[in-house]
């Protein structure tokens, strides 16, 4: 069963190395981890930040799992526009949650946050977060990225298509830059509520972060 607002375009993928961070595939501790959590589980709701994605949709419902899909990176762009400082708006901030995670308490067994955190400002940022603690059940899974690159002026964003349970191929969609930057420590207070998380750095300064509601 797949429920998505918005259908993106299904990709063509050239798998290069992505030690520049270029198109490619790459190994991801983070998947792996996440996978491995719902292992042996049938019929879980999960819910894939990255828009509706082909690739994600075959391998989830092959798994005997629905999946449910928001281009929130769109979202983002429909609702803030180009302008940070709209992110601040607490009326703003409703409206982009109502948009992207109007969902019953305790829907998902899962989320795929991917790289979207970064690119929201404190205070939506801790507002996704704390309505997906919301609609997620309890000992469930989130998975989510971020540029460890503090000095970078901006980073590429990515469609994350999932080949297999521990490989990732990954497209860049655009160059933007981050609303803020996390380091370890503002990752662990922004999860603060939640059980426990888990740490993978990658190349490519990219910090992949597992999290148990």
């Amino acid at each position: 069963m797949i429920k998505s607002r918005w259908r993106t375009e299904s990709s063509t993928f050239t798998l290069t190395d992505d030690i520049n961070g270029e198109t490619g595939s790459r190994n991801s501790n983070g998947l792996n981890q996440f996978f491995l959590s719902i292992q042996d589980q049938e019929n879980l709701s999960l819910l894939d930040f990255g828009g509706a994605s082909q690739a994600n949709v075959t391998f989830i419902t092959n798994l005997g799992h629905r999946i449910y899909t928001e281009d929130v990176l769109r979202s983002i762009d429909d609702v803030f526009g180009s302008d940070p400082d709209m992110q601040s708006n607490p009326v703003s901030v409703e409206m982009f949650l109502d948009q992207v995670l109007d969902f019953p308490d305790e829907h998902f067994d899962g989320v795929l946050v991917w790289d979207v955190l970064q690119f929201l400002s404190p205070a939506a940022a801790q507002a996704t977060v704390d309505r997906l603690r919301r609609i997620l059940r309890p000992h469930a899974y989130l998975l989510a990225f971020f540029n460890a690159n503090e000095k970078a002026p901006a980073v590429p964003e990515y469609h994350y298509r999932i080949s297999d349970s521990k490989t990732l191929v990954l497209t860049q969609r655009g160059i933007r830059p981050p609303v803020q930057f996390f380091n370890n420590r503002n990752i662990e207070r922004l999860f603060q509520k939640y059980h426990s998380i888990k740490f993978f750095l990658t190349r490519n300064s990219l910090r992949e972060v597992i999290v148990r509601r």
